[in-house]
């Protein structure tokens, strides 16, 4: 699978945002839906779950949807299939991110020019946990 062409640079400059409301963020702690974020709120960013099915995660409220966020967002962190993306980046967007990140092994063409025509930076099939090692 293809990934963005962003440069290192690029990237590292999406790490200055602290901000991330993770969609489909788990409470299994065996899941990178649920380490991935966990390693971030570790490294200082500000963590928000985003799964219908939990009030909180981490002992952090969880919402149902990025657009039902009672506070703004630099990042969406996205842990859906490939297949299932459209509808999340179509929520997403009313809440103005500056970047939608679509994890290793998430790519969705339609999802990621709809977010990059709202003036959104796209990065797919990239682990927030192992770029952020890899260049920090």
């Amino acid at each position: 699978m293809e990934r963005d062409s962003h440069t290192d640079e690029e990237i590292k400059q999406v790490f200055s945002l602290k901000k991330i409301a993770v969609i489909g963020m788990s409470k299994h702690s065996a899941k990178a839906a649920h380490f991935v974020p966990k390693y971030l709120s570790e490294q200082g960013f500000d963590i928000t779950p985003i799964n219908p099915n939990a009030t909180e995660i981490l002992g952090k409220k969880s919402y149902p949807d990025v657009s039902s966020l009672d506070h703004p967002v630099d990042v969406v962190d996205v842990f859906r299939p490939s297949e299932d993306v459209l509808s999340f980046v179509e929520d997403a967007i009313k809440k103005k991110p500056k970047v939608i990140w679509l994890q290793e092994g998430i790519h969705n063409s339609e999802a990621e020019e709809l977010a990059r025509s709202n003036g959104i930076m796209v990065i797919f099939n990239r682990c927030m946990l192992a770029e952020h090692q890899r260049l920090f």
